[in-house]
């Protein structure tokens, strides 16, 4: 049997939106959670994507995520603003937040806002490419469930707290989206699933040794007994761990500091998910012709592309590039979504009353375990 079944989008579309509807949701709710959860999907960030599911049903289900909370700003200037998510949907609290901080920026021409009491968002670059959409630059980040390993630590104590930047530009907007972490805690999920053990230089066991047993590094970090996932740059100074450390830190300070919220190693803990996000949005006209600006950055995104080559290497990439070209093939030939996943929705199907057929088609999971999120 092969480890994917290949979906159309509409089809997923359609699931998800009545299974959020089916969760509680408004539909015009319900359709925002879809578009983020199915742009990573699109993007081929499968982490964050159809796979993620099962979590927000947990969530929801144990009072940490409650559906009919309502954003709230607390506190604004005419540049800025903090919301209380009121322990909402992290995507809910941060469309809220970045169209929002899109209004201000549009009089003011920038805008920063910070959230907190709220939950997953998933991906970072949904809401940076809010903002690029319009013509602005735009930044979102987020803290999460402690998993990175500080440098010379063995607890985890920060997020894989990523940072995202989108800004138009032709022929592909610049979209960078990365997490502060060697990995996503999505991607281990991924990697337990398939039960293949993890590349080197991933994660640590709880007594701070390297460790390719995704199970256990998981089990730690739910556990808090130490261990965890690695900054950017891996175990030791000398490769560069003490920079993702601090970019982990930045965003840490943009997203729970400034808000006041709950830091990463705070959250998650009885019962309350306690995420904290931040935004940015600038009009580049407050640097001058914003087309010009525009022009300046493609030019010198054609610059790098074009740039010589390693030796095998057929081309360059510019960030966003490869999400633009994945969003193409998988609009065009369907969204492949891993066997266990799969496996998640007819069980989230079993469990709400949704019709499996008429969702997902005749599903064969003959030798497929139930995926260990709903045992």
């Amino acid at each position: 049997m092969t480890n994917t079944i290949i979906y159309r989008y509409d089809a997923l579309k359609n699931f998800c939106e009545d299974a959020f509807k089916k969760l509680g949701f408004s539909p015009k709710d319900s359709e925002i959670i879809t578009d983020v959860l199915l742009l990573s999907d699109l993007y081929g960030i499968e982490s964050h994507g159809m796979q993620r599911l099962v979590r927000y049903h947990k969530g929801i289900e144990k009072g940490m995520i409650k559906v009919d909370a309502k954003p709230e700003i607390v506190f604004e200037t005419p540049v800025s603003l903090v919301i209380d998510g009121h322990d909402g949907m992290g995507q809910l609290n941060s469309h809220f937040a970045m169209t929002r901080t899109i209004e201000k920026a549009q009089k003011a021409g920038v805008c920063i806002a910070t959230v907190r009491n709220s939950n997953h968002f998933g991906i970072a670059g949904y809401y940076a490419k809010m903002a690029s959409d319009k013509g602005y630059i735009g930044f979102a980040m987020t803290n999460s469930e402690a998993i990175m390993v500080p440098t010379f630590g063995r607890m985890a104590m920060i997020g894989s707290n990523p940072i995202a930047m989108a800004m138009p530009a032709k022929p592909y907007p610049f979209f960078f989206d990365a997490s502060t972490t060697v990995v996503t805690r999505g991607k281990l999920e991924i990697y337990n699933k398939n039960n293949k053990p993890l590349p080197e230089g991933w994660a640590l066991d709880k007594n701070g040794k390297g460790s390719t047993d995704a199970a256990d590094v998981l089990k730690n970090i739910v556990a808090k007994a130490g261990g965890g996932i690695m900054p950017l740059g891996g175990e030791f100074e000398r490769t560069g761990s003490h920079k993702g450390y601090g970019y982990g830190m930045v965003c840490e300070i943009f997203c729970s500091i400034l808000s006041q919220g709950i830091t990463s190693n705070r959250t998650h803990q009885d019962g309350k998910g306690g995420t904290c996000h931040g935004f940015a949005c600038i009009d580049p006209k407050i640097f001058g012709d914003a087309q010009a600006i525009e022009e300046k950055l493609s030019a010198f995104l054609q610059e790098l592309r074009q740039a010589p080559k390693s030796e095998g290497a057929e081309r360059i990439y510019t960030h966003g590039e490869k999400e633009i070209l994945a969003y193409a093939d998988r609009m065009k030939n369907g969204i492949a979504i891993n066997v266990h996943t799969v496996a998640e929705m007819v069980d989230f199907c079993s469990f709400v009353g949704l019709e499996v057929k008429r969702y997902l088609g005749e599903v064969d999971l003959d030798g497929i375990q139930r995926a260990s999120s709903y045992k």
